[in-house]
């Protein structure tokens, strides 16, 4: 435990990104369970196609209403736990919170609206591929892409130190 004591103390901002990365998966694991019980269950029958603004969900491929409407609740389910996690066990933030949840707001609207809209263009494609397992995997990749967005955000903006 010493060795790994002394890595952390070494290697601070390294450490942080694991961390980040490790905590990121309570979001995930919420990200997941909602997605699967939304589209399983809540929005199942929602199945028409919608398109609107950049969002375009085919019934047979994305899911329809019920996909679109499945990815926007788990993605804000997501980020309220990610918010928490983040802010209380990787960052260690005491900055007021009305001062920077403007910033996450605006953060996660942006990597929000990429996670929404993309799976309506790749869970087609992908299904061609993985079969229904393809909202699964356009979840995989909004995941890796939320992280790219929302880690240099959080760390040099919306969870600095006082």
């Amino acid at each position: 435990m010493e060795a790994i004591r002394r890595w952390k103390t070494a290697h601070p901002d390294l450490w942080e990104f694991i961390l980040f990365n490790i905590l990121s998966n309570c979001a995930t694991v919420t990200n997941f369970v909602v997605l699967w019980l939304t589209t399983g269950i809540l929005f199942a029958n929602l199945n028409e196609p919608f398109q609107w603004f950049i969002f375009d969900y085919s019934a047979e491929g994305s899911g329809g209403l019920g996909g679109f409407l499945g990815f926007l609740v788990a993605y804000i389910c997501a980020q309220i736990v990610n918010y928490i996690v983040q802010r209380k066990l990787v960052f260690g933030a005491t900055v007021d919170i009305s001062k920077t949840i403007g910033w996450y707001i605006l953060t996660v609207t942006v990597a929000g609206l990429i996670s929404i809209a993309l799976p309506g263009y790749i869970t087609p494609i992908l299904s061609q591929y993985v079969g229904s397992f393809a909202a699964t995997v356009a979840n995989v990749i909004n995941i890796f892409l939320q992280v790219v967005i929302n880690y240099p955000m959080m760390k040099f903006v919306i969870m600095k130190k006082d």
